[in-house]
């Protein structure tokens, strides 16, 4: 699907715009292509913008002191990713944003997004409903990790997004739910 009609669909199940206003809001984002493993947001960059996923899959991910990756984040097609900290801070990118796969997504900066938000009321709206499903999502995610072993974490991921094992390498997987590797192996092998 074309990158303008993929994000009128996403953007017209939360607010109504007319043809005119979203080709509006449209002219407000750029058009990207990145390839596997091409790094889109670095830690330590300034970061400006936001991106829509229109095809492929990103990562969104931290390393620590001791070289250990947490993927915070795998942002598949009508997903949005950035290091919002930083973004919305202004300050400099603690996460990482690299390419899973082959990617197109739509960036939008950081100034056009609150210019759109500050012209019109639906996309204010549209951006404070689409920022709070993202908090309850990461509320949800960090009460999974609370409360359930890995396994029943396993389980969650599966059910909640069956496309990921098809998208997704099993390492960075296990990246994404705190385990090993070779634990990892253990539940596919066992969920099978």
């Amino acid at each position: 699907m074309e990158a303008k009609e993929l994000l009128k669909q996403h953007i017209s199940k939360t607010v109504r715009l007319t043809d005119e206003q979203f080709d509006y809001v449209f002219s407000h984002f750029k058009v990207q292509s990145y390839k596997k493993g091409q790094v889109i947001v670095s830690d330590g960059q300034k970061v400006d913008h936001e991106y829509f996923v229109v095809s492929g899959c990103l990562k969104a991910f931290y390393i620590t002191d001791e070289i250990k990756m947490y993927i915070l984040q795998f942002a598949m097609p009508t997903w949005w990713t950035s290091d919002y900290g930083a973004l919305y801070n202004q300050t400099r990118a603690t996460i990482n944003v690299d390419c899973i796969a082959d990617a197109e997504v739509l960036q939008l900066s950081n100034e056009n997004r609150e210019k759109l938000c500050s012209e019109l009321h639906q996309v204010e709206h549209f951006f404070r409903w689409r920022t709070n499903k993202g908090y309850l999502a990461s509320q949800k995610r960090l009460l999974s990790f609370m409360n359930n072993d890995t396994k029943a974490r396993y389980e969650e991921l599966l059910a909640m997004y069956p496309q990921l094992y098809n998208l997704v390498p099993k390492h960075l997987i296990a990246a994404y739910l705190g385990v090993s590797r070779e634990t990892l192996s253990r539940l596919y092998n066992n969920h099978k």
